[in-house]
């Protein structure tokens, strides 16, 4: 009971953080999210829904909200696949991968002040942790 109170207090604890740090650049954490999973794509910043959705781990109508929100705020962009008529791909804006990549390094500084009252050489032990326990819950997209 110990380890899973932990787990969800702290749970609570990081989006409380991470929340009133993205709302001082206006975003979400999951905006935030769609951003560097389409930042971490590659030129031209773009990829298809289903990708997306593989990522993101919520429904595919989840997906299609998220990016009807994100589109509506000038942060992505639907443009038509070259490879399929039928298909779409989702795609940064300049301005958005402008945002990105300010926000990245100030993103994993707040990471790396959140986490600083652990030792540098004990970080590795709970990720390794967290990562089994997530694997042993059916989650093996963290790698």
């Amino acid at each position: 009971m110990g380890i899973v109170g932990r787990i969800n207090r702290l749970s609570r604890l990081l989006d409380k953080e991470l929340k009133d740090f993205f709302a001082d650049y206006g975003l979400e954490f999951w905006e935030f999210d769609v951003l560097a999973t389409l930042r971490r794509s590659g030129a031209p910043y773009e990829l298809s829904p289903g990708a997306l959705l593989r990522t993101a781990m919520v429904t595919s109508g989840a997906v299609t909200n998220r990016v009807d929100r994100m589109e509506a705020k000038g942060l992505v962009e639907r443009l038509r696949d070259p490879g399929d008529r039928r298909g779409v791909r989702i795609r940064l804006t300049p301005a958005s991968l402008e945002l990105i990549d300010t926000l990245m390094p100030l993103h994993v500084a707040n990471e790396r002040r959140l986490l600083a009252v652990l030792p540098g050489d004990d970080r590795d032990t709970p990720a390794d942790l967290l990562r089994t326990l997530a694997a042993g819950l059916g989650d093996t997209s963290l790698g």
